[in-house]
């Protein structure tokens, strides 16, 4: 009888440990050996001697942390490529989260886990689909794990916004968005919805937009967004990361529009609290149905919830006759906090 993945894959302070494999997933601190799902920094940290992931997660963390801490050996695996580190097969499926991400597959004598990292299932041109896994224990988070969650289309919210830009030729709309993932997947839904002119983006979020580009992935014409020529932003959509669009920086542009897009947008009182007088509910997790969906469709008997709303989804869970666990993982984001 294969053994239960619980005696073979456990949480300790550092992080998930895969014990035969001699490996943790995403750990918190620095460790000999690292699987990391993607770049956003609650799961990429630096200082690990070896270090897995795809390529395209690999080249996100040198480009964030610097060549030097991104691992002292870097190990690319592609999709669907198989591993095996000390018996324990090894293989990545996409989790259609941001470019690179992956669920981390993991077999060891005839027991499969899989660490689904954070992920969405929602259509995102700038990275691969998710690709659902059966297993026996499947392992999850719970960013947006309650009922209010149900997130829109994102191209609704898109032509939302320009509705507003239509309606505010004169003003300057600004998206407070995420670095790694947010902002390339807004900057690939505009194009889509046909916004062809040049997109002002902010110093701090062109590096990725450039590694995005040279990964493959086309993003269209980008400009640096300064306020030394705010005259030319008029009736522009320019980029930001969240902390700039309610500082000096944004209201130095032409009468701006504060824009948010995050999940957390659901949620009017957030987008209030923030001064956002556009909230746009896009968002690279799965909302609550989504989970439900891909917590059956994995065809898992037991489910780990590493963060979020766990109660929630572990409840709705045992009512479907999945049993449910909390890890209480350390370290994790809100899922779409500025990281």
């Amino acid at each position: 009888m294969p053994p239960h993945p619980e005696t073979w894959l456990r949480v300790t302070p550092d992080g998930l440990f895969c014990e035969p494999g001699g490996f943790f997933v995403d750990p918190v601190r620095p460790v000999e050996r690292a699987v990391i799902t993607h770049g956003h920094s609650d799961h990429a940290r630096p200082g690990h001697t070896h270090v897995l992931a795809t390529m395209e997660t690999l080249a996100v963390m040198r480009a964030r942390m610097g060549e030097d801490r991104a691992g002292t050996t870097q190990q690319p695996l592609r999709y669907g490529e198989n591993l095996t580190i000390n018996g324990v097969r090894l293989w990545l499926r996409p989790a259609g989260h941001v470019l690179g991400s992956a669920q981390v597959c993991l077999e060891w004598r005839g027991s499969r886990a899989v660490v689904s990292g954070d992920y969405k299932r929602r259509r995102d041109a700038t990275c691969a689909p998710f690709e659902p896994e059966r297993c026996d224990v499947f392992v999850t988070e719970a960013t947006f794990a309650l009922p209010v969650f149900t997130h829109p289309p994102a191209d609704q919210e898109i032509a939302r916004l320009l509705r507003s830009v239509a309606l505010f030729p004169a003003r300057t709309h600004v998206i407070g968005c995420y670095a790694l993932g947010k902002a390339q997947r807004l900057i690939s839904l505009l194009r889509e919805a046909g916004w062809d002119a040049p997109i002002p983006v902010h110093g701090a979020l062109m590096k990725l937009c450039v590694l995005y580009e040279e990964l493959g992935v086309p993003l269209g014409p980008l400009v640096p967004a300064t306020v030394a020529g705010k005259e030319r932003l008029v009736g522009a959509i320019v980029l930001a990361p969240p902390s700039a669009i309610a500082d000096r920086w944004a209201r130095r542009l032409a009468e701006p529009i504060p824009c948010l897009a995050s999940g957390w947008m659901r949620v009017r009182q957030r987008a209030r609290q923030g001064g956002v007088e556009l909230p746009m509910v896009i968002s690279d997790h799965a909302d609550w149905p989504e989970l439900l969906a891909t917590c059956t469709e994995v065809e898992a008997p037991e489910v780990w919830v590493t963060h979020g709303r766990e109660e929630a989804l572990i409840h709705a869970l045992g009512s479907r006759g999945i049993r449910g666990r909390a890890l209480h993982l350390v370290g994790r984001g809100e899922g779409e906090e500025e990281d």
